[in-house]
């Protein structure tokens, strides 16, 4: 059974573009299946964490970059976050009506809740 870390989304951080003075609109989420995949050796021994990871979400929604920004502490959980990041998908930012990219902060996070993932914006 694949075991799937909970997932929230938290659109925090992004970097100034053209047209500052119009309000930017954070890029959203798109629902579907949770792209990250719980390392199976961390869960079978019961380990939990979070990487935080600074994605670039393209104009077209996809995610082009993901880099750490804080560990976990355990490379596996690191690199099952970057690998999945590549995976979402979202509804991109845009600025007075034009798409735009955007950095935006990803927490991670690998419990043991059995719930699906969860994303929230």
């Amino acid at each position: 059974m694949t075991r799937i870390p909970r997932l929230v989304v938290l659109l925090a951080l992004a970097l100034p573009g053209c047209r500052e003075d119009a309000p930017l609109v954070q890029p959203s989420p798109v629902d579907g299946p949770s792209p990250f995949q719980y390392p199976v050796a961390l869960w079978d021994r019961g380990v939990e964490g979070e990487t935080m990871l600074l994605v670039h979400v393209s104009g077209t929604g996809g995610v082009d970059s993901a880099v750490v920004a804080r560990s976990s502490g355990r490379m596996a959980f690191d690199s099952a976050a970057v690998q999945g990041a590549f995976g979402l998908r979202f509804v991109p930012g845009h600025r007075a009506g034009e798409r735009i990219p955007v950095w935006v902060r990803l927490p991670v996070r690998f419990t043991h809740d059995t719930a699906a993932a969860d994303t929230a914006g």
